[in-house]
């Protein structure tokens, strides 16, 4: 027997309405909240009852209380965007996936100005990590329709995981996306001014004179002006040593010739 034909056998009449509704309007996941004002009177009275059903019948997967999806929808990226308010996909995911990174990222981070705990979706965990409302900017929108997701873009991407580095994987990684990135003046002039985190913007600037010179020249000249009299370390993470940088009020406990090193670094 057909699987298809062994599935309507197995279902009634409502159950068939719903799925036929999901299919009809190219639902791929839903809130039930949401669903509930959409769908006709003889179907909102047990909703409730019918998606649950269909999600113990395995025609449905449960997300999140009361968020569901299709069994063949699979992209991670988006309902987890989905279940958190004004999120994007961040940090180290982030750099995954402008292709600033090799090594993958076994959470999905996502940057929101939610509070929400940490959770799993089909399998990969999810690191909702809260931000205020003034540092929810520098997004884009990957895919299309009902199957896209937002994104920190490139610029953003990399002022995120210099401000939070527990969230960016291995430094030196992060060395090496900043190195080989392709990014704007205006984008790092603007995301900076807005966290307005000084020793952020002098490890940026540094690293901006030390392999972008030319094409940031507008930043790196925005970065001095912020220089304060305090040295900060430029491996925020890591151990009080090296050569002290006057320009930058930075200490290099990562030397130049390491940094360099990190920027070539094959995987």
């Amino acid at each position: 027997m057909a699987k298809s034909t062994y599935i309507s056998e197995n279902l009634n009449e409502d159950q068939i309405a719903l799925l036929k509704y999901l299919e009809d309007n190219e639902i791929l996941y839903f809130n039930l909240k949401d669903l509930t004002t959409q769908l006709s009177v003889n179907l909102t009275d047990n909703v409730n009852e019918l998606v649950e059903n269909l999600y113990q019948k395995e025609l449905l997967v449960r997300i999140e209380r009361g968020v569901y999806a299709k069994p063949n929808y699979n992209n991670v990226n988006v309902l987890a965007t989905f279940i958190s308010q004004n999120s994007s996909i961040a940090y180290w995911s982030a750099l995954y996936h402008h292709g600033l990174t090799e090594r993958f990222p076994n959470t999905v981070f996502v940057k929101t100005t939610q509070r929400k705990r940490e959770t799993q979706i089909l399998g990969s965990t999810i690191k909702f990590v809260s931000v205020k409302a003034t540092k929810n900017i520098g997004i884009i929108q990957e895919g299309y329709g009902d199957d896209s997701f937002s994104i920190t873009d490139v610029e953003m991407t990399l002022v995120d995981c210099f401000d939070q580095p527990r969230y960016a994987g291995d430094f030196a990684d992060l060395i090496k996306a900043f190195a080989n990135a392709k990014i704007t003046n205006n984008k790092l002039i603007e995301y900076t001014k807005t966290y307005n985190n000084i020793a952020l913007t002098k490890r940026l600037g540094y690293l901006a004179s030390l392999f972008h010179k030319e094409k940031l020249q507008s930043f790196i000249n925005y970065a001095k002006t912020q220089v304060n009299k305090r040295y900060s370390l430029i491996d925020a993470g890591g151990i009080e040593e090296g050569e002290f940088v006057s320009e930058w009020k930075l200490r290099l406990n990562s030397s130049k010739e390491s940094l360099l090193q990190m920027a070539q670094t094959e995987y």
